[in-house]
């Protein structure tokens, strides 16, 4: 019997998720399987992998083939870098326990890599929120500044109709002044 390593889809319409399973390769995608060995979240960044790495290194070896998606997911997790360990072992290259060394500073390596890749992107983040941080108080000065001009010119008509005003209503009782005396020289 052939098996394959495969992805079997769940969720919902445009938010997919998948479970990763050992089934023959004549079964429908979602059909009947074999074991269920891990879930695969494409959805979340980076993707998220829930692996029994065992299980899966236990199923590469017996020969079960991978579709490319679930190859590379293996990949990225290290069941091929383990398999490929374990045959050094086998042909004596190494010992067990060098291959075990060797495994634990490749996982070491990818993790510090995943870890750079992380902090890169919270920093952008970062970047980001305090670029449009700022761009947004160059805005709020800009209107600031417009409204204060927009005060200050009104506080100035407002002056200049006051000092009319009281130009005005000082020219007016001097009339009304000059006005009786007048009428007394009349008559």
């Amino acid at each position: 019997m052939a098996t394959k390593i495969r992805l079997q889809r769940h969720g919902r319409k445009s938010y997919a998720f998948y479970a990763i399973v050992i089934a023959d390769a004549r079964a429908p995608r979602d059909g009947k399987f074999i074991e269920k060995i891990g879930t695969y979240n494409p959805n979340t960044n980076p993707a998220t992998v829930d692996l029994k790495f065992d299980r899966a290194l236990d199923w590469v070896m017996k020969g079960a083939q991978p579709t490319d998606t679930v190859r590379n997911i293996l990949s990225r997790e290290g069941v091929y870098m383990k398999k490929h360990l374990l045959g050094g072992v086998a042909k004596g290259a190494f010992g067990e326990a060098e291959a075990e060394a060797k495994f634990e500073a490749w996982k070491a390596n990818k993790q510090n890599g995943l870890n750079a890749v992380k902090n890169k992107e919270e920093e952008a983040k970062k970047a980001n929120i305090k670029a449009r941080l700022d761009a947004e108080k160059k805005v709020n000065e800009t209107k600031a500044k417009a409204l204060a001009e927009k005060k200050a010119a009104e506080a100035a008509k407002a002056a200049e109709e006051a000092a009319a005003k009281a130009a005005e209503e000082a020219a007016a009782p001097a009339e009304e002044t000059a006005a009786p005396a007048e009428e007394a020289k009349a008559e």
